[in-house]
């Protein structure tokens, strides 16, 4: 039985990763901030839900060490939870984007390292975004070229180093970082653009589910490693 941990998986790409990993036969906490929605999402899907705020170091550990207490360990972390940090360019939106997109992954990966240790197969996956690649960001022929989100690009990039330092200063745990494609979701409601979360989620779910031999220090989307 696997045990997984999806962060902010009450809605969108999350939760439909939460639902796929659940038809693979994995034990999912669905981990939210709202109390209410994240409850309303794990009933719907059949997962266990654990209040679990990425900005907030109490609310961290806590919903990993209910985890610990639960099942001993923890064999996947999907570092998903995210905010778009558009509109007024500033201290306090920067302060949030990275708070958030960044150093969430920091906070949650922390609490998680010593559950996932005692997996036989410890996998991490990270929801980044090729809008945090300079080589995407910088290629006139690429959609991220004209992508007016200073800040989410700057804090997915920074989500993308965090995962490759990760795997190296952890080698007995994979890894990787995901693009999962342009996605209608309340993050991209604005734009009018992307495709259903279920579709993205594949992307993500491949990853979470690699062998023990898997690849690891990655940045990858459904055709295979990406530059950035």
């Amino acid at each position: 039985m696997t045990i997984t941990l999806i962060t902010g998986a009450n809605k969108g790409i999350g939760f439909e990763t939460a639902r796929q990993l659940l038809a693979l036969g994995h034990v999912v906490y669905i981990g939210a901030r709202d109390v209410e929605r994240g409850e309303k999402a794990a009933a719907a899907l059949g997962a266990r839900f654990v209040q679990l705020d990425v900005t907030d170091d109490a609310s961290v550990s806590n919903a990993l060490a209910t985890i610990g207490s639960a099942e001993g360990r923890l064999d996947v972390l999907v570092n998903n939870a995210g905010i778009l940090g558009d509109g007024v360019t500033d201290g306090p939106t920067a302060l949030r984007a990275f708070d958030t997109n960044a150093v969430g992954i920091v906070r949650v990966t922390e609490a998680a390292l010593p559950l996932l240790r005692k997996s036989s197969n410890p996998t991490v996956v990270t929801v980044s975004s090729s809008a945090g690649s300079f080589w995407a960001v910088t290629n006139p022929d690429r959609p991220e070229f004209g992508l007016p989100l200073a800040l989410y690009s700057a804090s997915k990039a920074a989500a993308t180093m965090l995962t490759v330092q990760y795997a190296k200063s952890q080698p007995g745990i994979k890894f990787n970082a995901v693009e999962p494609g342009t996605t209608a979701t309340d993050l991209t409601a604005a734009f009018g653009i992307g495709r259903a979360p279920e579709a993205s989620a594949r992307v993500v779910v491949r990853l979470a589910t690699l062998d023990a031999d898997g690849p690891t220090g990655t940045f990858q989307d459904e055709n295979g490693e990406v530059p950035w």
